[in-house]
């Protein structure tokens, strides 16, 4: 019989889709205040695999991937994607938004997207946000499954979040080295 245990903290991150650099600073500027330091920001990413958002937010799009110093437990996931919602709102015009924020986390054998659409892959969590499996880490690797969208199958985008799953496990060992010292 397996017994009820506590997850370890995964490493928190964030996709931020726009077209507009005022808006993403402004929404970098509330993540940061409310989710602490981030220890990673990439550089632009054409956003060029789907013209999904174009109607909503324009054609010039990228996206930034961010992820956070401060490590989480996968149920918080739920709540930090109703507040990148909010973050989401404030910057909405005539029903449009100006900018896409989903968050996820990285643990050692997976990444998890925060979505509020359901699907057959998806788990639902609480309050209206389901958590996506993108990727599995495999062999060396994060690795696409068959509902992965095309811009996170991307081989750039994989080794991207490979280097932020490199980051958390270096902290998980501070971690430990610490807890060790304690003893």
């Amino acid at each position: 019989m397996s017994k009820p245990k506590e997850p370890v903290q995964a490493k928190l991150i964030a996709s931020l889709i726009t077209e507009n650099i005022a808006v993403l600073k402004s929404s970098l500027a509330v993540l940061y205040g409310t989710l602490g330091n981030m220890d990673f920001i990439s550089e632009k990413i054409k956003f060029n695999h789907t013209q999904y958002y174009e109607k909503e937010m324009g054609k010039d799009l990228f996206r930034k991937i961010i992820s956070f110093e401060n490590l989480i437990l996968p149920d918080e996931l739920s709540s930090i994607k109703v507040f990148t919602n909010s973050i989401e709102d404030r910057h909405t015009e005539n029903g449009r938004r100006k900018i896409n924020i989903d968050p996820g986390y990285i643990v050692m054998e997976k990444m998890i997207l925060a979505t509020c659409k359901n699907f057959s892959h998806r788990i639902y969590l609480s309050k209206g946000v389901y958590a996506d499996l993108t990727l599995i880490y495999r062999g060396n690797n994060f690795v696409a499954l068959e509902w992965t969208f095309p811009d996170y199958a991307d081989t750039d985008m994989r080794n991207l979040l490979k280097g932020i799953r490199q980051r958390y496990i270096l902290q998980l060992e501070k971690i430990r080295e610490q807890a060790q010292n304690i003893e």
